[in-house]
């Protein structure tokens, strides 16, 4: 169950406690090219790290664990000893899918943690504010997402017996019912871990964290994100990225 909402508690009830979890173990098939899109440049940083120093201005977050392919683990350590985050900061193994990265790293968070926030490496443009917002809502509430309406018209629809690039329309879902779900997705850390020892044993596997806390019956709510805080997932989410970037400086300097 999910429902929408625009404000959550105030920004002062956020509490410490809460580590964040970026899964970095992705190919990127989709983006091409040599280097997985989470290692390619943005404003010329690496996408990840880009990403978290935008989480780390969130000062609610009191840890990171980046869950990163074996192979990419110590040059990733090497690459982040000159961040200064002022919390703890580890790059642990990951696995084959989302899934399984989030799971390894969920393993090796603190018994005692109080929420656990998963935001996608190749998100880069997420806002202190975003985070502050749905990090209240989930203390408020144990399970909260960001999202965005959906402003298409959205069709379900089956591809059996059909050629690649053909589907037939099923039915037309209102746009009202729909969300595109974003990231941060903030949890209660014993909720998270319930979901994912569940799905482990019935050998389940959901495109993110929310789908598998919601198959076991507890309410998910989404907090209203933003169009910028898009996912880099093909070549031409760069260019936009950069745009939206320079949009928010020229914004910034404008308020000055």
């Amino acid at each position: 169950m999910t429902a929408l909402r625009g404000n959550g508690p105030e920004k002062n009830d956020i509490m410490p406690g809460i580590v964040a979890i970026l899964p970095a173990a992705g190919f990127g098939t989709r983006m091409g090219g040599e280097s997985p899109k989470q290692f390619r440049l943005l404003d010329g940083v690496p996408v990840l790290l880009f990403t978290l120093r935008r989480l780390a201005a969130c000062s609610a977050i009191t840890e990171f664990l980046i869950a990163a392919r074996e192979d990419e683990i110590e040059p990733l350590k090497v690459r982040l000893a000159g961040e200064h985050l002022g919390r703890p900061l580890r790059v642990v193994g990951g696995g084959d899918s989302r899934q399984e990265s989030v799971a390894k790293a969920l393993a090796r968070t603190p018994e005692d943690a109080e929420l656990i926030l998963v935001h996608d490496a190749v998100r880069p443009l997420v806002t202190r504010d975003q985070c502050e917002r749905v990090i209240a809502e989930a203390r408020a509430r144990r399970a909260a997402i960001l999202g965005i309406p959906a402003m298409d018209t959205v069709k379900e629809v089956k591809r059996a017996s059909l050629p690649g690039d053909v589907a037939l329309i099923t039915a037309t879902i209102p746009r009202e019912r729909v969300v595109l779900a974003q990231t941060p997705q903030v949890f209660e850390a014993a909720l998270l871990r319930e979901a994912f020892a569940r799905a482990t044993a019935d050998g389940f596997t959901a495109s993110d964290e929310a789908g598998l806390v919601e198959r076991l019956g507890y309410d998910v709510y989404v907090v209203l994100g933003s169009e910028r805080n898009m996912k880099i997932t093909r070549p031409g989410d760069f260019e936009l990225a950069e745009f939206y970037l320079r949009q928010e400086r020229a914004h910034a300097v404008g308020a000055h």
